[in-house]
């Protein structure tokens, strides 16, 4: 039987980030700074959970000389938003690594039984090839990042980094007891949940203030 690896639990302390986190807590940034701060956020982030990926060692010409340089080694990448929230995180990813597929995976939570439904799904062909980072700025309960993986699984994909702008210990327990392999990259970890299901203090609704429909 094969070891099953257990994935890490990263929660992301530098004063940048923390910084820019209490911006976006509160509730008188307007939408476009909110905006702005989610992607820088998840440049950052992407820097963290990006730090493992191999790298060659190739010769090249400077303007002086020749010289040894390293390369990545050709990992193929995708980047996975959870609609509607996560597409707030992938232009702050892609300045990063801007060769990455981008597919989509959109789910709505029920607001009576709290569970993901999902109402779209479209991946790259070769998503099985490539790793993946699932993107979604709140992991409360875990259910749409829990669901959202298991599609990306089912399509054949092996390794699978979750990041997300705050998270709550519902969501990361959930998000661990389903998929223990997956990594998970969070720039804050906030309290808890309260009894309709939102992050504690949270920052609201991540999807209406980043696009301004509430």
């Amino acid at each position: 039987m094969s070891e099953v690896k257990t994935g890490k639990v990263m929660i992301l302390d530098h004063p940048l980030i923390q910084h820019k986190i209490s911006i976006l807590r509160n509730k008188d940034t307007g939408v476009k700074e909110f905006r702005e701060l989610v992607g820088e956020i998840a440049t950052l982030t992407a820097y963290e959970a990006t730090r493992h990926l191999s790298v060659e060692e190739t010769t090249i010409e400077t303007p002086i000389c020749e010289a040894k340089v390293k390369v990545l080694s050709g990992k193929k990448l995708a980047l996975v938003p959870i609609l509607r929230a996560g597409l707030g995180m992938v232009d702050g990813i892609l300045s990063l690594i801007p060769a990455a597929k981008v597919g989509h995976i959109g789910l709505y939570r029920d607001h009576e039984t709290l569970k993901p439904v999902k109402y779209y799904c479209k991946l790259p062909s070769d998503i099985h090839e490539r790793e993946v980072f699932v993107l979604d700025p709140m992991l409360a309960t875990g259910g749409s990042a829990v669901a959202a993986i298991q599609f990306i699984k089912d399509e054949g994909a092996k390794k699978i980094t979750l990041m997300n702008t705050i998270a709550a210990p519902e969501g990361i327990a959930a998000v661990q007891a389903a998929h223990p392999d997956v990594d998970i990259y969070c720039a804050a970890l906030d309290e808890c949940l309260n009894e309709n299901g939102y992050i504690v203090p949270g920052l609201g609704d991540a999807g209406d203030r980043i696009f301004g429909t509430k």
